[in-house]
């Protein structure tokens, strides 16, 4: 088994423009952006024009670390300088699967387990201590 913890850091509609700045300022690389408006269209739920334009998700590679970035969706709360996420990589789903149904005890899926577009099983989760996980089963590359 596989597992990795990666720093995933949310902001309020400037996350491209802090990539670059941590790309700078940490000597990094950026392996890839990929804005909401990326994405397929789904007809439930169509990605509002505001977002198209905003981070998805972001990946800087530092030395052996990588830094994870997003723009908050729009209407989601957002407080400058705390939303820090925890994105657990892994390549089992069955650990996926117990790693994310731990964290969910006392606390609050904020999306289920699911298969994605960039992930077979990708799921959100705010623990029982306020922490937010990201439990992503690693895809092919």
């Amino acid at each position: 088994m596989s597992i990795r913890l990666n720093p995933y850091l949310i902001f309020n509609g400037n996350a491209g423009e802090a990539i670059y700045f941590y790309e700078k300022a940490l000597g990094g690389q950026i392996m890839g952006i990929m804005s909401f408006g990326d994405m397929p269209s789904v007809s439930d739920h169509p990605v509002p024009e505001e977002a198209r334009d905003l981070v998805m998700h972001a990946l800087l590679k530092v030395g052996d670390s990588e830094l994870m970035f997003s723009d908050a969706f729009p209407g989601m709360p957002y407080q400058q300088g705390s939303a820090v996420e925890i994105a657990v990589v892994l390549d089992d789903e069955a650990q996926a699967r117990k790693i994310f149904d731990a964290l969910s005890e006392g606390g609050e899926v904020v999306m289920p387990l699911q298969k994605t577009d960039w992930s077979p099983l990708y799921g959100m989760v705010k623990d029982k201590y306020g922490v937010s996980f990201q439990v992503n089963v690693a895809g092919e590359q």
